[in-house]
This record gives C-alpha cells, structure tokens and sequence, in this order.
C-alpha cells in the first residue's frame, strides 16, 4: 500500500516509517510513504486534484488537516467523487503528538497496519481518523 503524504506531514511520515520498519511490518506488508515531490504533485495542488490523483493511482492520501469548506475541499470532493471502490483519506487526528509521543506515533502505526490488512473493508468510507 502506497500513502502519499501531504506536504505539512514529510517529517511525520518519516517517523511513521521508521515505526512501521522497525516493528518489522515492512517484510510482511509493501508499505510505502511517497511525498507529492516523489511523484510531481505541485505542493499548492487543491484538495480536488490531489485526491483525485491518489484514486487513479491507488494511493491512501495521509492528511492533517485539508480543508473542509469550499467547492474543492477535500470534504466537498469526497461528497461527490466517493465511490464504493474508492480508497479512503487516513487523517491524524493530532499530528503534533506524532513528532512527540511516541505512545500517540504507535498507536497511529498500529492503526495503519489495521488499515493496509482490511484496505477492502475500508473502500468507499472517504475518511478514516488515527489513531
């Protein structure tokens, strides 16, 4: 499973990742933490764009805090885009306690594994809150 990650949480999904590879999940499960540099998503991309990209390429957008108003927020984009097949938006809900705690970090990393295990389960949902 690939998360792309929005652009205010790089150094998040850094310690995210090393949770996930040092709890040896990396061997079981392809995760991946891509950033919009990674794959040429221009950081002031809207809400609407960015979403969009991650369901062509099947991507769990990771977030903290895209908007909830406006004709491209990614509330209003999910409201008329999701699909039962669409994968869902996983949002911290505090992403400051991922820099840290590292309690608050693991349980978050427990989430996600939860989440790339029943990713089918969770088509369709359009958000998701960790921990």
């Amino acid at each position: 499973m690939i998360f792309l990650v929005d652009h205010n949480l790089e150094g998040h999904a850094l310690l995210l990742s090393g949770n996930v590879a040092s709890l040896g999940w990396l061997a079981i499960l392809p995760i991946r933490f891509v950033t919009f540099e990674e794959v040429e998503l221009a950081i002031a991309s809207d809400d609407r764009v960015v979403w969009r990209f991650a369901q062509a390429n099947q991507m769990v957008l990771l977030t903290a805090n895209r908007s909830m108003k406006g004709k491209n927020s990614l509330e209003q984009v999910m409201r008329e885009e999701n699909t039962s097949t669409s994968l869902p938006v996983v949002t911290i809900g505090d992403a400051d306690r991922v820099l840290t705690d590292s309690d608050y970090r693991n349980r978050c990393v427990d989430r996600l594994i939860e989440i790339v295990f029943d990713i089918d389960d969770y088509r369709g949902t359009m958000r998701l809150f960790i921990p």
